[in-house]
């Protein structure tokens, strides 16, 4: 009995270690194949991850990512500013993120302005001014270079920081803009569009930048 009862009991066992083998080899494998979804879900592996740089004008600059639309920004409360615009711009409806919006230049070459007002300053002036170059495909400037490369001004009890920025090339974009302090908060005024088209409306900006004052 003993000797009949030898293969099966070899046979049992070889069964066993089969079995344990496979077991080992199945264990391995699906971690494995877990690897790829792991690593999406980790955190700062997702460009949505990325972390915000406020946005002032209500469009998200190039190559920014679309998660951010959903990501909440504060804009201004409290006392405002009012301000006169050319005749020639087009005003379009304003949004929450916007105070005021207008379309400048003709159909087929146009710009468009914004107007904007956030909580404290933003950042900084260094960090406005070289958010505004990114728009335009422009690399930023060091802080002590940003005195050099806008223009200071005052109008209505205001200070007015003015800038002008080209990218390059045959479809270049233009940024012009006024940035304003005021009552604990920063004002944004920026026309953004082809050179030629922003060119063009530069004397009025800055005639429009000198109406801005505090709203009655």
């Amino acid at each position: 009995m003993a000797a009949r009862s030898l293969p099966t009991t070899l046979l049992v066992v070889t069964l066993l270690l089969t079995a344990c083998r496979d077991a080992k080899v199945a264990a391995y494998r699906v971690p494995k194949e877990k690897d790829p979804q792991m690593a999406a879900a980790t955190p700062g592996t997702d460009a949505s991850a990325a972390p915000f740089a406020p946005m002032m004008q209500g469009a998200a600059a190039p190559g920014a990512n679309a998660g951010m639309a959903a990501t909440p920004v504060a804009t201004a409360s409290g006392a405002g500013l009012a301000w006169s615009a050319p005749a020639s711009w087009k005003p379009k409806a304003a949004s929450a993120m916007r105070k005021g919006s207008y379309t400048v230049g003709e159909a087929g070459a146009e710009a468009d302005l914004s107007i904007t007002a956030f909580p404290g300053d933003v950042g900084g002036e260094a960090a406005n001014v070289n958010r505004w170059r990114g728009q335009v495909s422009l690399p930023p400037l060091a802080e002590a270079e940003i005195a050099a490369n806008v223009t200071r001004t005052n109008a209505n009890g205001l200070a007015i920081t003015i800038v002008d920025f080209a990218g390059k090339g045959a479809s270049a974009q233009r940024v012009l803009g006024a940035i304003v302090p005021f009552q604990g908060a920063t004002w944004f005024f920026k026309i953004i569009g082809p050179d030629a088209v922003v060119a063009k409306a530069r004397e009025d900006f800055l005639a429009f930048v000198k109406t801005v004052k505090a709203a009655p």
